[in-house]
């Protein structure tokens, strides 16, 4: 059961890294065809380079934060097991 779960929450976190990564990149693309059709200019290659840079920064902290946690998880496993062993003995 331990097994799914991993696999469950791994699962979420690479949905999470996808959709963290493409809403800021299609909502920048929208932004910039808005302004393109209202102002008859060309800026959309602008908010699309936005968009890719505020996404990758998105999943970076996501990554780096699921990082922390997965450390401190393990961290604690070991600790908790080493308190079973001196109960134990």
């Amino acid at each position: 059961m331990s097994d799914n779960r991993e696999v469950f929450t791994n699962f979420a976190l690479i949905t999470q890294l996808s959709i963290h990564m493409l809403t800021p990149i299609f909502l920048c693309v929208a932004i910039g065809l808005a302004v393109d059709k209202y102002f008859g200019t060309s800026v959309t290659v602008f908010f699309l380079i936005v968009g890719i840079l505020a996404g990758g920064r998105n999943a970076y902290v996501l990554a780096m934060n699921a990082t922390k946690k997965g450390k401190k998880k393990k961290a604690d496993y070991i600790s908790q097991e080493y308190k079973n062993s001196k109960k134990e003995k």
